[in-house]
């Protein structure tokens, strides 16, 4: 098949680089608003280069992928949607909640299947943190933990768009324990510190976060976010339930280092960026889109999932605001 890819950034040219190895991928087809930038894609994945969306779409591409900056991605999606192009679109699905529902509203009703980049729903250990929970061999849960540990923080740019700590980072973990217990969250918790760099609270932001989620069954899940950890790139999840408990992401390569006598877990190079965390999940997952477009496989990761995940960290971010509890119906209502 021949995939479209509207941006050619960091994480559009890491999409590049693994679309361009998958078997059912014959040929991409790239534009960005940085010529060099799709020049460099196209020399070295032989891609074809477009001078716009627009050419892109044109181009007899089976899907697109829209890597674009967030402001970029209401307008994209629905060009790709007009066109009858499948989508895959990394998150967030708008830079605000209300225009994230205008997309939606704009695309209901269509049959073009829309995937949104959650990438941790494709990695091994949170796919199988998923079936321990379905299965019930954990029992009925009682506390999930979920953290997220940036090596360092992004530039003071970045920070000053992303909107937020909850918003940029740790929405993924919403999305993850969402996904991994199929519960709804219900009432949020939220605090948040500046230990770091300056610019992060200048911005209004915070650079350490945690979070209280009380999930619709009474589950409890703390949620645990930094932009500051030195050792590399944390990612890990536990899930506690009456019969059994169990973790993603205690293995060699984890940046943590253990104090007890004797012990040498972990004995592996640590992580250090999402992209080595999650290189094989980002293999899955647009692996997963090429059977969307394919029409085998519906959308494992829907416009509607994308907003249940925006909406916590909506509720999050109230919540730090505020130093109160927040409840998920109060920001949807707002």
């Amino acid at each position: 098949m021949r995939i479209g890819i509207l941006g050619l950034g960091r994480i559009g040219a890491f999409h590049a680089e693994t679309l361009s190895g998958l078997d059912a991928v014959a040929s991409l087809v790239v534009a960005d608003p940085f010529a060099d930038a799709a020049k460099a894609a196209a020399e070295r994945f032989g891609a074809e280069v477009a001078d716009s969306p627009e050419a892109v779409l044109a181009a007899g591409v089976d899907g697109i992928v829209v890597a674009a900056a967030t402001d970029a991605h209401p307008a994209l999606i629905r060009a790709a949607v007009e066109a009858g192009v499948p989508v895959f679109c990394e998150k967030p699905v708008a830079r605000t909640m209300r225009e994230g529902v205008e997309v939606l509203k704009s695309v209901q009703g269509s049959a073009v299947p829309i995937q949104i980049g959650y990438n941790r729903r494709f990695d091994a250990g949170f796919v199988a943190a998923r079936a321990a929970v379905q299965t019930g061999e954990l029992g009925k849960l009682h506390t999930v933990r979920s953290t997220t540990l940036d090596p360092a923080p992004p530039p003071a740019a970045y920070i000053a768009a992303s909107g937020g700590i909850f918003r940029d980072c740790s929405v993924h973990d919403f999305d993850i324990i969402r996904w991994v217990t199929g519960r709804e969250v219900t009432e949020v918790y939220a605090v948040g510190g500046n230990r770091g760099a300056d610019y992060i609270k200048e911005a209004g932001d915070a650079d350490t976060t945690g979070a209280i989620l009380t999930l619709d069954d009474g589950t409890i899940a703390v949620v645990s976010s930094s932009r500051h950890n030195a050792r590399g790139y944390d990612v890990r999840m536990e899930i506690h339930g009456f019969t059994d408990s169990i973790a993603v992401g205690l293995e060699d390569k984890l940046p943590l280092r253990s104090v007890e006598p004797g012990v040498t877990f972990p004995a592996g190079t640590p992580h250090d960026f999402f992209m080595d965390r999650f290189t094989e999940a980002y293999r899955a997952e647009l692996t997963a889109f090429t059977e969307v477009v394919a029409g085998t496989r519906t959308s494992p990761c829907t416009i509607e999932d994308a907003l249940e995940a925006g909406w916590i960290a909506e509720a999050c971010t109230l919540s730090l605001g505020e130093h109160r509890p927040v409840t998920i119906e109060e920001v949807r209502q707002a």
